[in-house]
């Protein structure tokens, strides 16, 4: 969609009232009347800055004239009202269309949001597990000798596991070593 139609359908919004205040409208004509490209002549800007004619009208006038100035005039509004409205930039009915998302597209927001509902006490529960099995197939591996590797991981390790589920671990290891 060219900004000259995007203008056109943003038209209505930009101009009712308390949406853009005088000294908005101001920065935005004296951005367009000064910067390269200039969009507006000095007699233009003054125009479109002159106190006696309200702001609605003004504004109206300054749209109109940059939709028969052509689709880059259009395009360098926009960008003046980026920088000194961003907010109201945003909430354009024109910006909402063209956010609007895609069905293919996958929501990375909302992705993240399905991915980290569980919170930590699942994924501490799911790595306890994993390790448990990790330690178990390790520990009953017949190729193997872990039985002195596991004693010597599990003798140091009161800090990470209980006193009594080391000692009913280590009261298993010998078992199976006299086995």
């Amino acid at each position: 969609q060219s900004y000259c139609h995007r203008l056109q359908h943003d038209m209505y919004f930009l101009t009712s009232t308390s949406r853009l205040n005088e000294q908005v409208v101001d920065k935005i004509v004296l951005q367009l009347n000064r910067v390269y490209p200039q969009i507006l002549t000095n007699e233009e800007a003054e125009k479109f800055r002159n106190p006696k004619a309200s702001l609605h009208t003004r504004l109206s006038d300054l749209l109109k004239h940059l939709q028969k100035k052509g689709d880059r005039h259009c395009q360098e509004f926009y960008r003046a009202l980026q920088i000194n409205a961003e907010q109201l930039f945003n909430d354009l009915p024109s910006r909402k269309i063209l956010k609007t998302p895609d069905p293919t597209e996958i929501d990375t927001d909302k992705e993240q949001y399905m991915l980290n509902d569980r919170g930590p006490v699942f994924f501490l529960a799911c790595f306890s597990v994993a390790a448990g099995l990790a330690l178990f197939w390790y520990c009953c591996n017949s190729e193997t000798q872990v039985i002195g590797r596991a004693r010597r991981v599990l003798g140091f390790s009161p800090i990470i596991i209980g006193r009594h589920v080391r000692n009913i671990c280590m009261l298993y290891l010998e078992d199976i070593s006299r086995n």
